[in-house]
């Protein structure tokens, strides 16, 4: 699938989130929005990416972005990982893989030395007109989170 890239429209979704409700990106405009798409709630690494966006919530909310975290998982199984480690921002579920694919967060990557089909572990930033202002494909769980407060001038 194509990845997106400084300048691009990003797709708009609705998707199902956590808490019973939904998430509509374009619902979002007037705001900075980061969007994150992680292979598997409640696995080691998309925990620790995760917490780290819950740590630094307040001052990437107070920099005006808003978090959208986005996996394959269903409902039940966000809502459960959102209440396990107390995530106040939206999770949302992608099973049909459809936004995944239309943001280029879904398809071959390597795993363990081995070629597998799933979700590319991204981040894209989306400023208050919906147009891509940062997109990263590949980037690590650890670590990441600062890296991008680092990218967005926030520290």
């Amino acid at each position: 699938m194509p990845r997106l890239a400084v300048g691009d429209t990003a797709p708009d979704f609705t998707l199902p989130t956590a808490d019973g409700g939904t998430v509509t990106l374009s619902a979002l405009r007037g705001q900075r929005v980061v969007v994150y798409f992680y292979p598997a709630a409640a696995t080691p690494g998309c925990t620790t990416q995760a917490c780290d966006f819950r740590d630094s919530l307040a001052s990437l909310q107070g920099a005006g972005y808003a978090v959208v975290g986005v996996s394959p998982d269903e409902v039940p199984k966000l809502a459960a990982f959102a209440e396990a480690e107390h995530l106040t921002f939206p999770l949302a579920s992608d099973p049909s893989h459809a936004v995944l694919e239309a943001w280029g967060a879904w398809g071959e990557k390597q795993n363990y030395g081995r070629t597998v089909t799933g979700v590319i572990r991204s981040t894209v930033v989306v400023d208050a007109e919906g147009v891509v202002t940062l997109a990263q494909y590949n980037v690590r769980a650890t670590g990441h989170v600062a890296k991008l407060r680092r990218d967005l001038g926030l520290d």
